[in-house]
């Protein structure tokens, strides 16, 4: 596969392919699956059909080669040279010729997939497809469905059909999918144009030095779902330099989607054993490994309890794990990915990571949450949080924030966080995408990554879009929380004292935010004691908070409107409401009709 090909889109109709692939199954879902379960055939033959069209004009050679060498004891070197990938089928058989047996369709299928080399095979069994044959052969399906598949417009060759286009349509079956499910709004899939942003801003202030120096880099993707952050990375560093070395490594719960990843990498020539299996929290597949870059979109809103064992345990490590620093409530383990990410950044890494807006704030001070933002903050690791317009993802329509965080700040950014509100530079679609409706065009990316490439406070504009960013001392999103206590007072307004100190009056606690740039001693003599002379601070209480409270940085003040100008517009509408009533019904009452 050349090159130009492997990464780069061409100009195939990714939604037309995708839908025909998604048609095939209104012939499984003639009672056979339901709508939920077509993924269960769909998916597979899909990745199947993939790997058939990519080995077709080195079939016979393969063929050939086999027949030399099928008593060798080590074969894998000789036929992957022979097909020109890391991948092979030994069988005689192609979708062309299964079509050609329609009696024997069963047997030849089983036959035509066990040719497939190794790597492959670990592919299909996440699929756990064995079973489907079966039900597909034993109601007539099965050759109906490998017909549909060998349709001239169903051709997914790699010679035809970039690795990026691939990608595009492996995420539309996914998400039409997981649609059918109805999964949560978290479990959704991160779209191109966020996906460009997001790399962009990784190596934007790193170009000039990759250029020159030539590029080297390591890319991790924490919850990689089909490998589509790692497949953008690794285009936007080989625009920089054609000769680039990129290693790419992700891990995926989801055994379906992991299968179309490591797919991806065997078709594309990567090492697809740095495609993993398992769950990132809780059965860490690249334990002490560090890299170069981390792009992940982990799911939010959703709980940890089943990792809930594992991460505890693990926590308790202290520095040698993942999850000392703290732990979010048990509803949402966003924040976990942080931890981890942030562990696998080698000391110059560089992380891009998508969250809600619940990882700005949640949590009070001393929980695990504001602990985790503390940690970040504190080791001056956060460089900036950039909020996306709503409306940006497949299945969710929230406000969503990309935070860029680096283990080694340039000299200008240390000790500040740059906070950026994109919230209104997008492109409304033609037509939506389940709930995308908002789309970041390549003039609106520009400006965003100007934006922070700039670091200044500044308002940029787009025609009638704007973009803003703001800077702020790290200092600023840390604070007291001072607990204030008064005592109780008899009938003639003296404290209660026992053993000769106050007693607390409980229903009066109350507690204070203190900016951690400030006095709490001073705080507290200006603010309480003037309206409290009684009142005094539990010191012992005094905890240390950090939240991020972006909108109130950004909230511009409207007026409200003016009694007079509501009044005149409330009698125009009474106006132009009597005269339609008298249309309607004439001058007697009566209705004209």
């Amino acid at each position: 596969m050349t090159e130009d090909i492997k990464n780069k889109q061409t100009a195939v109709n990714v939604n037309e392919k995708a839908n025909l692939i998604w048609s095939i199954a209104d012939i499984i879902g003639q009672g056979l699956y339901k709508p939920h379960e077509y993924g269960k055939v769909i998916l597979p033959m899909t990745v199947i059909k993939r790997f058939n069209d990519t080995l077709l004009p080195s079939k016979q050679a393969v063929l050939d080669k086999y027949e030399e060498i099928k008593k060798f004891e080590v074969k894998d070197g000789f036929l992957e040279s022979a097909s020109g990938y890391s991948f092979y089928n030994t069988s005689p058989f192609t979708f062309e010729n299964l079509i050609a047996d329609s009696e024997h369709i069963e047997v030849n299928f089983r036959t035509f997939l066990a040719g497939f080399s190794e790597n492959v095979q670990d592919v299909l069994e996440n699929f756990e497809f064995e079973k489907e044959i079966t039900k597909l052969a034993n109601n007539g399906m099965l050759f109906l469905i490998v017909q549909e598949f060998n349709k001239k417009n169903a051709y997914m060759g790699a010679d035809i059909i970039s690795s990026t286009d691939m990608g595009y349509i492996f995420e539309e079956l996914v998400r039409q999918f997981s649609e059918s499910y109805n999964e949560q709004a978290g479990s959704h899939f991160t779209s191109r144009d966020i996906i460009y942003l997001m790399t962009d801003l990784l190596i934007s202030e790193e170009k000039d030095a990759l250029i020159e120096e030539g590029v080297v880099k390591t890319v991790y993707d924490q919850t990689m779902g089909t490998s589509q952050m790692l497949g953008c990375m690794e285009e936007r560093l080989k625009l920089l330099d054609e000769e680039a070395e990129i290693t790419t490594f992700g891990q995926e719960l989801n055994p379906e989607t992991f299968a179309i990843a490591k797919a991806d990498m065997i078709i594309k020539g990567d090492s697809s054993g740095n495609m993993r299996q398992g769950n990132t929290l809780s059965d860490d597949k690249f334990k002490d490994f560090t890299f170069d870059y981390c792009i992940s979109n982990p799911p939010f809103g959703i709980d940890w309890k089943v990792e809930k064992a594992s991460v505890e345990a693990e926590a308790k490590l202290g520095y040698n794990g993942r999850f000392s620093v703290g732990l979010p409530k048990i509803s949402d383990g966003q924040q976990l990915f942080d931890l981890n990410g942030l562990k696998k950044l080698k000391d110059t890494g560089r992380m891009a990571i998508v969250h809600n807006g619940s990882s700005l704030f949640s949590g009070d001070a001393g929980s695990g949450s504001s602990e985790i933002r503390r940690y970040i903050i504190e080791n001056d690791w956060l460089e900036a949080i950039i909020q996306l317009s709503n409306d940006a993802f497949y299945n969710t329509g929230i406000t969503t924030y990309v935070w860029i965080m680096s283990k080694n700040k340039p000299a200008n950014r240390e000790g500040k966080v740059q906070l950026i509100d994109a919230s209104k530079m997008y492109e409304k679609r033609r037509k939506a995408i389940g709930n995308k409706r908002n789309d970041i065009t390549e003039e609106c990316r520009d400006i965003i990554v100007k934006a922070y490439g700039e670091f200044q406070n500044k308002v940029y504009t787009l025609r009638d879009k704007t973009c803003e960013s703001k800077i702020f001392d790290n200092v600023e999103f840390g604070f007291n929380k001072i607990v204030i206590d008064s005592p109780i007072l008899d009938e003639n307004d003296k404290v209660v004292k026992n053993k000769n100190k106050p007693v607390i009056d409980t229903s009066k606690r109350d507690t204070e935010n203190v900016p951690i740039t400030e006095d709490i001693d001073s705080y507290f003599n200006r603010e309480v004691l003037p309206y409290n002379k009684d009142a005094w601070i539990d010191k012992s209480k005094t905890k240390v908070g950090y939240e991020i409270p972006f909108t109130r940085y950004f909230y511009k003040y409207k007026a409200p409107e003016k009694a007079d100008d509501i009044a005149e517009r409330i009698s125009k509408i009474e106006t132009k409401l009597m005269f339609s009533l008298k249309s309607l019904f004439g001058k007697n009452g009566e209705n004209n009709e």
